[in-house]
């Protein structure tokens, strides 16, 4: 007859069977939601400075300073799929040394059951907005646009952009005053 371990083995190889479809199926089901919504961005105070760059070259690069508002609700986002979404603000700009030029501002991250409704008056960048240059003063064009990964339970990690962006100009001067 059948020892303890062969049936061990059957009904070990039976439940793993039964989770690897249980699991295809959680990823199937939620593959094909459009996880967009939309943003509102708005910068409030956009400063300026020319400041040393503490590397070996000592040469002095851009520092831009930026206020921010921003309002979103995200609650949709979220099912049975999803387990937490990172959140991030970008900031792009064209130079004349590079084409596109990213820089991550803020990010956050946000746990299935916490607040998803984003209200932030006047928050401060989490990052330094620097420039390899002198390209931030000035510049007419910066685009700033909120981003997500969705964390899933099972399948793929999607990078979503929000609907919605916000496009700034920096001052013609530099800031002298502390920030």
């Amino acid at each position: 007859m059948h020892t303890v371990l062969t049936r061990g083995n059957a009904i070990l190889a039976f439940s793993l069977s039964v989770l690897a479809c249980l699991t295809f199926g959680c990823f199937v089901s939620t593959v094909f939601l459009d996880y967009r919504t939309t943003v509102s961005i708005n910068t409030v105070k956009v400063l300026v400075k020319n400041v040393p760059d503490f590397s070996a070259s000592r040469e002095k690069h851009d520092l831009g300073f930026l206020t921010f508002d921003l309002h979103t609700d995200l609650n949709s986002l979220f099912n049975w799929n999803v387990k937490q979404l990172f959140l991030y603000l970008t900031a792009e700009y064209k130079t004349e040394q590079n084409e596109l030029n990213q820089v991550v501002l803020w990010d956050k991250i946000i746990l299935r059951g916490e607040n998803a409704l984003l209200d932030f008056k006047s928050m401060n960048t989490k990052y330094y907005f620097w420039d390899d240059g002198n390209g931030l003063k000035a510049h007419k064009n910066v685009t700033l646009t909120l981003s997500w990964n969705i964390i899933p339970n099972a399948g793929l990690l999607p990078s979503i952009f929000a609907i919605g962006e916000h496009s700034f100009k920096f001052p013609q001067e530099y800031t002298l005053s502390q920030v």
